[in-house]
C-alpha cells in the first residue's frame, strides 16, 4: 500500500496518508499573539484546510490530541473546540496540559487522524 506525503520538509510531513486514513502533525497558530480562543481558531482552521487538501474533513475524525501549555485554558479552548467539531462526529480525544510547546507563545497545538 503507497504512503501520500503532503507539504514534505526534511523534519515533517504536513499529512501522510495510508489506506483510508489520515494522520496530520501537530497544527499550531498563525498568529502566536493571539489568545487562546483566536489560536485555537487558527489551529482548528488549518486543520480543516490540511484534511481538505488529504480528501477528509472534520465529520470523519478518528483521534485527536490537544496539547496546551497552560491547562487553565482548557475551558476557553473547548468552547472553540465544541463549536467547531461536527455534531455527533466528535473523535477520541486526549488533553494534556503544561506541555512546553515549540515556541513560549504558543498556546495551544493539535494532532488529529480521520478517515478519508
Amino acid at each position: 500500500m503507497t504512503i501520500e506525503r503532503i507539504e514534505v520538509s526534511k523534519r515533517l510531513s504536513e499529512a501522510a496518508v495510508h489506506g483510508d486514513t489520515v494522520y496530520l502533525c501537530g497544527q499550531v497558530a498563525d498568529d502566536l499573539k493571539a489568545d487562546i480562543r483566536q489560536q485555537t481558531r487558527e489551529v482548528l482552521a488549518n486543520i480543516d484546510a490540511m484534511l481538505a487538501r488529504a480528501g477528509s474533513d472534520k465529520s470523519k475524525l478518528l483521534a485527536a490530541t490537544v496539547y496546551l501549555k497552560s491547562i487553565e485554558d482548557y475551558r476557553a479552548m473547548n468552547e472553540i473546540w465544541d463549536a467547531w467539531t461536527a455534531p455527533g462526529a466528535a473523535p477520541a480525544r486526549t488533553c494534556v496540559g503544561g506541555v512546553a510547546l515549540f515556541s513560549p507563545e504558543a498556546l495551544v497545538e493539535i494532532t488529529v487522524n480521520a478517515a478519508r
